[in-house]
């Protein structure tokens, strides 16, 4: 049993903020795997405007935030386990977004993954930081949370715990920016001026809105996000303007869903519901506590709210990031090359079980060896014999042979039971071959695009995955 540092930072359209946390890595005496627990926080910041400066990014002030951040929560840099960096929503679009993932590399290295504009991943992370103790205590109501910030929403559907679906919308509270007080228009984006075409309302910056005109906005908001909850396709020009990633519900019967939600505009309605007054008019500088009220007056999504309250509210695309993002590797990996790690962004190039034809193993092989930073698989072992371990190891070993794998060029891959030693020892006979073989055990991979993987520490290894489908 081990103590270890989380860090998570959120960087949004129209907030950003850090958490720190301590957790504990220990074997978990259900599934024998080894996970993260007894998660504590240490340090939270205040949740501030994003700043930006000429329609940029402020990248001057996001890292003397950043330093600040750090030196607050009082734990090394080199003492982080895990945890993430999110830049999201409209902020993700700014044309600097890369030099925001460069400050929070540049300043905590290879101990996490910055994402920018991964929204399946957002999804996911604020399902799980928002809906994870719902599902516990109602394992066969699914539900489907909508992330409602400033730029997205963020939709994920899940039952039990487990994420089924995900999409993404550009419908948040901040494309429509106004003088606090008034709604006097200072900056539209992009979706905002679409969707001013497409009611009629000619506005420009300057300009001031009228009520029915802001009426009309919330009613198509409102509409579009039920018509994508319900699954209904829509073919118009500025419906798929607004589409980000499609939501598209699993097939096959479930039972009524129940809607929660997250995000900022979420946490305007939760607070709403205990009794908190809202803020004034435009409060914010956009829309977001106007769109919050028409949601929690509407009968159809006001039903929901007050059913099923979560308890992380607005943030909890954090909460996800600090409990959910990083999974801990079995204590018997196979890294006969401890220098390679970390690895950032290792392309997960596909799947591979004891029936994959020779053809798909073959090309997966062909596909890691052609990837500039190498190539990680997913391996699905059913039957964990040794006869049938030896025969996956002994048509990888011919895979490689036959592709002349390069010595120094990795291959991870990434297997459920704890395999990790033998089958490595046997894909590389026992270390005779050259290969940078890598067996990350105890590992369920999800279908994701990437993995960060982190050094050893203590015999595990923190991973993380980004990308989802």
């Amino acid at each position: 049993m081990q103590q270890v540092h989380l860090l998570g930072l959120d960087f949004g359209t129209t907030t950003c903020g850090a958490v720190a946390a301590a957790a504990v890595v220990r074997r978990n005496v259900v599934t024998a795997r080894m996970e993260l627990s007894d998660l504590v926080e240490l340090f939270r910041s205040p949740v501030t405007l994003t700043p930006y400066r000429d329609g940029r990014l402020d990248l001057v002030e996001l890292e003397s935030r950043l330093d600040f951040w750090l030196s607050t929560a009082g734990v090394a840099v080199e003492r982080y386990f895990g945890g993430g960096a999110l830049l999201t929503g409209l902020a993700a679009q700014a044309d600097n977004a890369d030099g925001l993932i460069a400050l929070v590399r540049g300043r905590l290295k290879d101990a996490l993954i910055a994402s920018a504009g991964d929204p399946c991943l957002e999804s996911w992370l604020a399902y799980l930081g928002n809906c994870a103790p719902l599902a516990r205590a109602h394992p066969r109501q699914p539900f489907l949370n909508l992330d409602i910030g400033g730029g997205t929403t963020n939709l994920a559907l899940g039952l039990g715990g487990e994420v089924l679906a995900t999409g993404c919308l550009f419908v948040g509270a901040r494309h429509f920016q106004v003088v606090p007080g008034t709604y006097r228009i200072t900056k539209l984006s992009r979706y905002a001026a679409a969707l001013l075409e497409h009611l009629g309302h000619h506005r420009k910056p300057g300009d001031e809105l009228t009520k029915q005109e802001v009426g009309d906005i919330l009613d198509y908001y409102l509409s579009f996000l039920h018509s994508c909850v319900a699954g209904q396709e829509n073919r118009s020009a500025l419906g798929g303007l607004l589409i980000q990633v499609p939501f598209v519900a699993p097939p096959g019967e479930m039972p009524p869903l129940a809607l929660t939600l997250s995000g900022g505009v979420g946490e305007l309605v939760y607070r709403h519901l205990r009794g908190e007054p809202w803020p004034g008019t435009t409060a914010f500088g956009d829309l977001g506590v106007d769109l919050a009220q028409r949601l929690a007056a509407s009968p159809f999504w006001a039903e929901h709210w007050q059913r099923y309250q979560p308890e992380a509210g607005g943030r909890a695309t954090v909460f996800g990031l600090l409990r959910h993002s990083t999974h801990v590797s079995g204590s018997t990996v196979f890294l006969p090359h401890a220098e390679d790690l970390p690895l950032r962004d290792l392309p997960i190039l596909g799947t591979l079980s004891e029936r994959s034809p020779p053809a798909h193993l073959n090309e997966l092989i062909r596909l890691a060896r052609a990837s500039p930073r190498g190539g990680g698989l997913r391996l699905i072992v059913e039957n964990a014999s040794n006869d049938s371990i030896k025969d996956i190891a002994g048509r990888l070993t011919q895979a490689m042979q036959a592709q002349d794998f390069p010595p120094r060029q990795s291959l991870v891959l990434f297997v459920a039971q704890n395999l990790g030693k033998v089958l490595g020892n046997y894909i590389t006979a026992w270390g005779t071959q050259p290969w940078h073989v890598m067996v990350i055990d105890e590992i369920s991979c999800q279908d994701a695009q990437y993995a960060h993987i982190g050094g050893l520490r203590d015999r595990v290894i923190p991973v993380s995955f980004f990308g989802l489908r």
